[in-house]
């Protein structure tokens, strides 16, 4: 297999070339305008911008005719330089400095940045002409001479001391994007700057000197994208996965491997390697960027916290963006997490946002998981921000870099619930150049372009795609930019995976994985089905949904559950499932393990619970809320019956609800107290039931500490066989 890595395209910027510095203007041998100094050959980093600077009269060359891109620059040199820069009148005689001779041939360039207040001397009275400039002097120069508007902004540079004299101008440069380090986190102030260095900085701005040499025609720039969203540990298909990436690769070099979350939880891979058998073939296809979905967070509440998700992180040879997720309060994320925009992105790292450079172009990049995080899943600590404000933030923050192409990777649903987040409505932002999503596993067949703001106005265009769900599709997006950054043409398509073949070296490493989760995938729980029990979602042909619908697996798992909890308290009387935790179908025959872990993997325990009522009412109230669409709060019940009708508004649906109390059905009481059987994660106010978390903080809610698929293996291992059936436990009036 070729190495993928060789395509990740990553930033290699020397300490010279990467900084914004300066260089100079000395005594030197008159050179011809068409002559290329012998030390700055055609395929030299500065060669045309070098050649430029001289045909403009900026620089010469030394008089050995060489320009010498690397030596150091003295004071009187950048005074010069900075003097011609700035057109200041360098004819006035004399001198403020004692050591600076009005003769010399740099002192009416002192004399006048001196008098215009934007150099000053060592003290003593005395200049120093011949002391090489820190980077931070020219900094502080740089700032003041073009009178840059002084910022304070998140910065990712280490060596900068707190109120340093030279902090204020290097957080300026870095917020206007005329600044990068010597590495990722240090700047250098000590470091001598450079005479090549200058020559990038006048590149680079269109500030007073910039804009009198010649700006060469840009032509319109093609960004490509591949991309992947809900993977949720399905491996069965990534040899060939492997495949198509590199088909798409050997097409299109430059193209960028991009995943919008969700690569936790769902199949026995997961349950066994924790995300690090996924970790491991997205390395291997070179992925560049990932931002993290809410199943990332799933493994919050156990007793090693994020242990997994850090290690995850921590292992990719890639990084991650995250832009709305505050990670400070987490131990084992928050020393992962950088909150500035960086140039340098490490691998194992996650980021603010991200500027990458792509075919010679600054591509910005930034991530939002949906809020929703802190309902559907176990986040602990981690906090969510609102994505529009998030989103608003970087895209200003990026432009004021000088980036004018942004790309964000998003889990927060194509069409998912507008109270929460969905990136339609993310799209109407504007600066947003395209959207790569996830969350709501829609297969987008072609990109979706959105012209218009949240006011129906028209905008520039956005591009959004998603890539359906479990790696069955390699999403692709080849996208124009005109020389502004605005979108002129988009063209995208899903690649079939399982229509490649496998990839040989993908397959052998898979193999391996296979074989050691194959033992617990045959083993079988005792339970044999009589029919398969399906666990549908809703499709254009059919509107039933495990998430909107009773179910004959929901029945199952939900009897096991208020059994196994009248063992430990006898009042119990009814069970409630999120459907949101069933997450795939039972095959008619033997039931295994593998089966069972995989319709529920989320390890969660069997809790009980008192409420009145009256507060089960409002659950339920909250379950059908959304119906007929669908909902992962939808709740699966045992030991109670209720009718609603979905055409009423929410709030107002339920209508009758009655409880088995020892073998009668019973009218529900609003002022009695019932107990009830529920998941840990359900009881805890999660998918928003927020009369759960109030039933939790009053500390009416019991953690029974019994694992949800034990719980069930248990149950159909002593019943032996099962049969789905439906029983109209939950009835929509308005569709009889």
């Amino acid at each position: 297999m070729k190495n993928l890595n060789k395509h990740k395209g990553k930033i290699s910027i020397t300490a010279a070339g990467a900084a914004m510095l300066a260089a100079s203007l000395t005594p030197a041998a008159t050179v011809s305008a068409d002559h290329i100094f012998p030390d700055v050959s055609e395929d030299h980093l500065y060669h045309g911008i070098i050649h430029d600077l001289h045909e403009a009269g900026v620089v010469n060359g030394y008089d050995d005719g060489k320009f010498h891109t690397g030596d150091p620059v003295t004071r009187a040199q950048a005074a010069k330089m900075m003097a011609k820069m700035l057109d200041l009148d360098t004819d006035k005689l004399g001198s403020h400095f004692t050591d600076v001779d009005e003769d010399a041939w740099y002192a009416g360039s002192v004399n006048a940045l001196h008098e215009a207040g934007y150099i000053d001397g060592v003290g003593n009275e005395k200049f120093a002409p011949k002391k090489e400039m820190s980077r931070a002097e020219f900094a502080e120069l740089i700032v003041d001479a073009y009178g840059l508007e002084r910022k304070e902004v998140d910065h990712p540079f280490e060596d900068l001391k707190e109120g340093a004299w030279y902090e204020s101008a290097v957080e300026t440069l870095y917020a206007h994007g005329l600044v990068s380090g010597l590495s990722e986190t240090q700047f250098g102030p000590d470091y001598k700057i450079k005479r090549g260095d200058f020559a990038w900085l006048l590149a680079t701005t269109d500030y007073k000197f910039g804009n009198k040499l010649p700006k060469p025609e840009k032509e319109n720039f093609e960004l490509s994208l591949m991309h992947t969203n809900d993977t949720h540990g399905h491996l069965d298909d990534v040899a060939r996965r492997v495949t198509a990436v590199e088909e798409v690769r050997e097409e299109k070099p430059e193209a960028l491997l991009l995943d919008a979350g969700d690569v936790f939880s769902g199949t026995l891979y997961f349950n066994e390697f924790k995300g690090q058998a996924d970790l491991e073939f997205m390395n291997m296809m070179g992925y560049d960027m990932m931002t993290f979905g809410n199943h990332e967070f799933d493994l919050g509440s156990s007793p090693e916290g994020h242990e997994a998700l850090a290690d995850f992180v921590k292992g990719a040879e890639f990084p991650f963006v995250s832009s709305n997720v505050d990670f400070s309060q987490d131990e084992n994320l928050s020393p992962l997490y950088k909150k500035y925009v960086s140039k340098l992105p490490s691998d194992g790292m996650a980021y603010n946002s991200i500027i990458k450079k792509v075919d010679g172009e600054e591509v910005g990049f930034f991530g939002l998981t949906t809020e929703e995080t802190a309902d559907i899943s176990s986040p602990g600590e981690v906090q969510f921000d609102d994505y529009i404000e998030s989103a608003e933030d970087r895209v200003e923050a990026l432009e004021e870099l000088g980036v004018d192409k942004i790309v964000a990777i998003t889990h927060i649903g194509y069409d998912d619930n507008p109270a929460y987040d969905n990136d339609q409505l993310l799209a109407e932002v504007d600066g947003i150049d395209v959207i790569v999503g996830g969350h709501s596993h829609t297969k987008l067949e072609d990109p979706i372009e959105v012209t218009t703001d949240e006011n129906g106005d028209p905008k520039d265009p956005t591009i959004v795609v998603q890539a359906g769900q479990y790696g069955g599709y390699l999403g692709t997006l080849d996208v124009e930019f005109d020389e502004n950054g605005v979108v002129t043409g988009y063209a995208g398509e899903l690649i079939d995976v399982s229509e490649k073949e496998e990839d040989p070296e993908a397959a052998k490493i898979l193999a391996g994985y296979t074989e050691k989760i194959e033992e617990i995938r045959n083993e079988e729980s005792g339970g044999v089905a009589a029919e398969a029990f399906p666990n549908p979602r809703a499709t254009d042909e059919s509107p039933v949904s495990v998430r909107n619908s009773e179910t004959a697996l929901g029945n199952l798992i939900t009897d096991g559950m208020l059994e196994k909890a009248q063992e430990y308290n006898p009042n119990t009387v009814a069970a409630f499932q999120n459907s949101g935790g069933i997450r795939t179908s039972i095959d008619k025959g033997p039931i295994t393990i593998g089966e069972i872990l995989t319709v529920m993997p989320f390890g969660n325990t069997l809790a009980t619970m008192e409420l009145t009522g009256a507060e089960i009412k409002t659950a339920l109230e909250h379950s059908v809320s959304n119906a007929p669409k669908e909902s992962g709060g939808f709740l699966q019940v045992s030991g109670l019956n209720y009718t609603y009708d979905s055409s009423k508004d929410a709030g107002a649906r339920v209508e009758e609800v009655k409880v088995n109390q020892d073998g009668e059905w019973i009218a529900l009481n609003d002022s009695e107290t019932y107990v009830i059987a529920t998941n840990a994660f359900t009881a805890k106010g999660g998918d928003n039931y927020d009369v759960f978390a109030n039933a939790y903080d009053e500390g009416r809610v019991t953690d029974l500490g019994l694992s949800d698929w034990e719980v069930f293996r248990e149950y159909v291992a002593e019943k032996g066989t099962v049969e789905p059936v439906i029983e109209n436990r939950i009835v929509d009036t308005a569709t009889e």
